[in-house]
């Protein structure tokens, strides 16, 4: 996972970002916690830690963001932009089967999955981050998931009144019941199941 954030310039200097944080740093802390948490899981992540791992003092890490929590957070939500929007095949099949592959694979066996995993099972005694995970970070990756269904309503694939929601909750729900609920495998077999199943229902179903 490190090695897919962005790094330093070629000169290997700093960069500065809109908060006047160095690149370079910021993203060896958030690489940090991601390794720490999927080697010692949630409890054993801490900014000390994080720190060590990082290279960069404790105090800096408190001037950028407040806690642990708020670490992992934008640690996750990054690799989800980078690694769970949706290509545009021109295709609704082909772009289902591959979204919905790319975010099982992502959920259940990268490190920024191992991430998403702890903080939702914090959240479950934490109704604060419970509300921040929820509004302030899955809601983006809810409205990722639907690019392929709001493309395909564009170009008449789909029909303008398709309930996005419902369609989503159909594809993307299994998945998480199995990641978070179940622990049963998430296999290629069982996403393409699931977007054949959606098309045949939209195919067949009541107009």
């Amino acid at each position: 996972m490190a090695s897919s954030r962005a790094g330093t310039s070629s000169t290997g200097t700093h960069r500065g970002n809109r908060h006047g944080r160095s690149e370079e740093a910021r993203q060896a802390v958030l690489e940090a916690a991601d390794d720490l948490l999927a080697e010692r899981g949630f409890a054993g992540v801490t900014i000390e830690g994080i720190a060590a791992r990082a290279g960069v003092a404790k105090q800096t890490i408190y001037r950028w963001w407040p806690s642990k929590v708020d670490v992992l957070l934008e640690a996750f939500t990054e690799d989800m932009a980078e690694h769970l929007t949706p290509e545009d095949l021109g295709d609704l099949g082909a772009d289902l089967r591959v979204h919905l592959a790319r975010l099982a694979e992502f959920l259940t066996e990268s490190d920024p999955g191992a991430v998403f995993r702890a903080l939702t099972g914090q959240a479950q005694h934490d109704p604060q981050l419970a509300t921040r995970l929820r509004d302030d970070h899955l809601s983006h990756q809810r409205a990722r998931d639907a690019l392929p269904l709001r493309r395909a309503v564009e170009r008449g694939d789909l029909p303008a009144d398709l309930d996005v929601d419902l369609a989503l909750d159909r594809l993307v729900g299994p998945i998480y019941y199995r990641v978070l609920v179940t622990g049963a495998p998430v296999t290629r077999e069982f996403t393409n199941a699931l977007v054949a199943a959606f098309l045949h229902a939209w195919e067949h179903g009541p107009r």
